[in-house]
């Protein structure tokens, strides 16, 4: 009873067998209902089967059995669970030289740690001072640069400390010298302002002297030019 009237994508078709055939560019596959199959017509094929061109048509062929999606039947791209995927083949275990990702479910390459140059040495300290003390410790830090995976090398630490001898010196208390700033600010000030003041007073008493002269050149009269001796003297007549 093959009919023309199909539906789903079929060109013809059965009541008993389904789709027989599929119109052009679908793929036609057989699903299993109970005992039963019937052939459907599906734009693309369904998870564990991958697709093949046909003159006449294209149809769907099933995976293998290790494989969930292929590209073709020694191509996996997707494998079921518990099997790694390697060049298009899923593996139980993964050749040497690689190891299993469990995210990924691949075969892939060993990824071993790396880390940083050291950095340079720290100043010597103790309790987190830097004074008070001769012998004291310094530290050098580096960074991990690249984290291994699971079958990689781990990391090496990333910090080291040494001990360290430095010449002691009495450490400052922070109230004192704080103290002493303010006291030294205080007595900066006072000098400044005396020395302005002093200052101040020199310029006064320069100006008062300068006044008082002026003053004094005022009141005084000027002296007269005393006459000249010779002229003031008479004549002497030689007859006498």
């Amino acid at each position: 009873n093959v009919s023309q009237g199909c539906q789903g994508g079929c060109a013809t078709c059965s009541d008993y067998n389904g789709c027989l055939s599929c119109k052009p560019r679908l793929f036609f596959v057989l699903e299993r209902i109970g005992m039963k199959q019937i052939g459907v017509c599906l734009s693309s094929c369904p998870s564990g089967y991958y697709g093949t061109r046909y003159p006449d048509i294209n149809k769907c062929a099933k995976c293998k059995a290790d494989c969930d999606t292929c590209f073709t039947r020694n191509f996996c791209t997707k494998c079921k669970s518990g099997f790694y995927l390697y060049s298009g083949k899923c593996l139980e275990k993964c050749p040497g030289g690689l190891e299993a990702n469990n995210h990924t479910m691949e075969c892939t390459s060993i990824v071993h740690c790396e880390a940083s140059e050291w950095s340079p040495w720290s100043p010597c300290t103790k309790k987190g001072k830097t004074c008070g003390f001769k012998r004291g410790n310094e530290v050098r830090v580096r960074e991990i640069v690249q984290h291994p995976s699971a079958r990689g090398n781990p990391c090496p630490a990333t910090s080291e400390s040494r001990k360290c001898i430095v010449q002691r010196k009495k450490c400052q208390k922070e109230g004192k010298g704080k103290k002493n700033r303010e006291e030294k600010r205080k007595k900066s000030n006072k000098d400044e302002s005396k020395e302005t003041r002093q200052e101040s007073k020199g310029r006064a008493a320069r100006r008062q002297n300068r006044e008082q002269r002026e003053n004094n050149n005022k009141t005084q009269p000027k002296k007269r030019k005393a006459p000249n001796k010779e002229q003031n003297l008479a004549p002497v007549d030689s007859a006498h």
